[in-house]
């Protein structure tokens, strides 16, 4: 039977018409794979590393690509997205000024006393909260427990009391929130100096040329401590370096922006410091002390007046010959010493030699003469307290005994290499409360010193807890330029039980850190892991 021609006509097309759609699938096929196998330098590759880096390299091009394409996709939806943000803001604006104009007068009037209300009501808090917090009043606290004490910080570095295990006495602030909020700080106080209100009772020099403006570079040191339920309060100093005037900005962070207090010029030029130092015996630690009263107090600060407290004969004339011997070296005549022959008590001798001065007011220091102490932390003496108004007790960096600090070195290096703020070189005392700067008036206004206390310690905390107890400001912050010097302690039989129990507490505390202490404590065993290591290593080489 025949096909009809037509149907052979069909059939045929039909034929080549497949053989056309399979040519120009296969067409496609190999122009896909020319397009998406990797470029060749014309060196064939074996499979191996080369291979493998042609590879890498083609894989990171195409990541790249596609980084780019996200990028450029992004870029513009952030266009698109402010467009129609601004067509948003446009749309409300005309929608508002249509209701203003359908809504009578007297309800726009409502509406914008109601805006002004809210955000005076807004001004009052924020106030409030610096009211409230211990900036302008001090607070009368129920123990030396109470108070919060300040951090101290530069443009490079944090001294802070909370160490814990992770934290250091000195460190540069890692977190990035903390660093940007310095540096906020401190640029606020800057932009409070250069651009001073009214108020700040600033003015122009003489009128004459233009005002002294300050930088970053002129920022010296700062304080901040927060109140938790109140905000966080920024003690700010700048100076030029040519300068004798401080610059003194206090700010205020309500737990929102933050707020200027004041802004005032302090001027230390004149500001006379009397160190009273209570003695008895030691006098190789004085001769020490005064070498570095010497270099500090004469030859750079050139402010200090030193009172010298001394109870007993013996040692009296070994310290006058030297305080003689600094007064014909450096013509340095400004110092008194007072004669007490009786039995030592600190609060005894800080008190005489707080009495002991006949020229009025005056911002005194009491010190130890295990204390060494640096020019600017004279002048933070000066810069934190105020008569009437504010006392410095700054938290001093204790020393370690060198001899454990420093064991695997045949002697210890000089006292001057030994000042660094490391966990095992030292440690904040922040349960001492014996150095402090204050003026004669307001320590004679809370009564001094309790003068029934014998022996060691607690006098300082019942002077500490008279401050606390009324209205002056307790500065309580860790200083970079105060250490004391480790030396040998002596707890006293004669101690009452709380005396005895704070010497030991004391002494404890400055013989060594954790570390070192433990590598005492577990010498002998350290020492026989050693001998067994040693042992271990001479048969493994003789066998």
């Amino acid at each position: 039977m025949r096909m009809p021609r037509r149907g052979l006509v069909i059939q045929a097309r039909t034929r080549w018409l497949l053989v056309g759609l399979a040519l120009l699938f296969s067409l496609v096929l190999l122009m896909y794979l020319l397009e998406c196998a990797p470029q060749s330098d014309g060196n064939g590759s074996l499979p191996g590393v080369v291979g493998e880096n042609m590879g890498r390299e083609y894989y990171q091009g195409l990541l790249q690509e596609q980084e780019e394409h996200y990028q450029t996709r992004a870029t513009s939806l952030k266009r698109q997205i402010a467009q129609l943000k601004q067509e948003l803001q446009e749309m409300s604006d005309k929608l508002k000024s249509l209701q203003e104009k359908k809504t009578p007068k007297v309800n726009s009037m409502n509406y914008q006393g109601t805006k002004e209300q809210a955000s005076n009501d807004l001004l009052e808090f924020l106030h409030s909260q610096i009211d409230k917090a211990e900036v302008s009043m001090g607070a009368k606290l129920p123990s030396e427990y109470g108070v919060i004490p300040f951090e101290s910080f530069t443009s490079m570095k944090v001294f802070q009391l909370e160490m814990g295990l992770t934290r250091h006495p000195e460190e540069k602030p890692v977190r990035k929130d903390k660093r940007d909020e310095l540096v906020e700080v401190i640029e606020a106080g800057l932009e409070v100096i250069n651009n001073p209100d009214e108020e700040d009772g600033q003015e122009e020099d003489d009128g004459i040329g233009e005002r002294q403006l300050y930088s970053e570079n002129d920022f010296i040191e700062g304080y901040y401590r927060t109140e938790r339920d109140k905000g966080t309060q920024y003690e700010l100093f700048y100076k030029k370096m040519d300068g004798m005037e401080y610059r003194h900005v206090t700010l205020f962070r309500p737990f929102g922006p933050l707020m200027k207090v004041k802004s005032e010029t302090v001027d230390i030029s004149r500001s006379i410091i009397n160190v009273i130092v209570p003695l008895a015996g030691r006098t190789e630690a004085f001769a020490q002390f005064m070498q570095n009263f010497r270099d500090v107090c004469i030859h750079q600060d050139k402010r200090v007046h030193l009172t010298v407290v001394y109870f007993g004969e013996d040692g009296l004339s070994e310290v006058k010959s030297i305080l003689e011997s600094v007064a014909r070296e450096t013509d340095f005549h400004n110092y008194t010493i007072v004669s007490l022959n009786e039995e030592f008590n600190r609060g005894r001798g800080l008190d005489m030699g707080a009495r002991a001065w006949e020229k009025g007011e005056v911002l005194m220091f009491f010190c130890d003469v295990d204390v060494y102490f640096t020019a600017e932390f004279l002048n933070s003496c000066r810069l934190n307290a105020e008569p009437g108004k504010k006392v410095f007790y700054p938290v001093v960096f204790s020393l370690y005994n060198p001899a454990i600090v420093y064991a695997n070195q045949e002697i210890p290096p000089p006292v001057e290499q030994q000042l660094v703020h490391k966990k095992d070189s030292g440690f904040w005392r922040d349960f001492g409360f014996g150095m402090t700067c204050q003026y004669r008036t307001d320590f004679l206004t809370v009564g001094g010193f309790d003068l029934e206390v014998k022996g060691w310690g607690v006098e300082d905390v019942h002077l500490y807890r008279k401050y606390l107890h009324g209205d002056l400001i307790v500065i309580r912050t860790p200083v970079p330029g105060l250490f004391h010097l480790w030396h040998k302690k002596h707890c006293a039989d004669e101690l009452t039980p709380e005396q005895y129990r704070m010497c030991i507490q004391s002494k404890a505390m400055n013989e060594a850190s954790h570390s070192h202490l433990g590598m005492l404590v577990f010498r002998e065993e350290i020492e026989t892991h050693l001998r067994k290591q040693a042992y271990r290593t001479n048969s493994e080489a003789v066998g």
